[in-house]
C-alpha cells in the first residue's frame, strides 16, 4: 500500500500555573495550562499519535515514556520532529494532517493561522496540507467547565518514493 491513514486522539487537564501551548503556539496570559510530563500539548500529542498509528507504529507514550526525565517539559514540536524521522526511516512521509480541538479557553480561532503555520514547518508540509478546526464542548463535561482540553487528528501518510 502507497498509502495510510491514522488517527489520533489526547486529552489533558488544565492546571493554574502551567503555560498553555496548543499546536506548538504559547497563549501568554491564559491563566490555565495543561498538565502533563512534557509540555502537555494535546492537539501536537494527537497529531503524532495519528502519524504513529498510520505507520503501525506504537504510541507516544511508547516514543515519549512520561517516566522518562528526558521528555519532562520538552516542547511537543521536538517530539514531533522526531516522530516524522521516525516515520522517514521507515520509508513514510506525511501527505496531510486534519485535527480538531476542543476547549472552552483560551479562544482558538484568533491564533488558528499561527497553529497551522507551526505545526506545518514541524511536519515538513506546506501550510494548506495541515487542516485544522476548533470548537468547545458547550459547556459540557469537563472540557465544557474548561477543566480539560481535547484533540483529534487524522494523518494520511505515503511511501517514499
Amino acid at each position: 500500500m502507497n498509502f495510510r491513514i491514522g488517527h489520533g486522539y489526547d486529552i489533558h487537564r488544565t492546571k493554574p500555573g502551567r503555560p498553555m501551548i496548543l499546536g506548538g503556539v504559547r497563549f501568554a496570559g491564559s491563566p490555565i495550562g495543561l498538565d502533563g510530563h512534557s509540555d502537555a500539548d494535546c492537539l501536537t500529542h494527537a497529531i503524532c499519535d495519528a502519524l504513529l498509528g498510520a505507520a503501525g507504529l506504537p504510541d507516544i507514550g511508547h516514543f515519549f515514556p512520561n517516566t522518562d526525565p528526558a521528555y519532562k517539559d520538552i516542547d511537543s514540536q521536538i517530539l514531533l520532529r522526531r516522530v516524522i524521522a521516525a516515520l522517514a526511516e521507515r520509508g513514510w512521509n506525511p501527505v496531510n494532517i486534519d485535527a480538531s480541538l476542543i476547549a472552552e479557553q483560551p479562544k482558538i480561532q484568533p491564533r488558528l493561522a499561527e497553529i497551522k503555520t507551526t505545526l506545518a514547518a514541524s511536519l515538513g508540509l506546506p501550510v494548506d496540507c495541515v487542516g485544522l478546526k476548533a470548537t468547545t464542548n458547550e459547556g459540557a463535561d469537563d472540557i465544557g467547565r474548561s477543566l480539560a482540553i481535547a484533540a483529534h487528528a487524522v494523518a494520511l501518510i505515503t511511501r517514499s518514493p
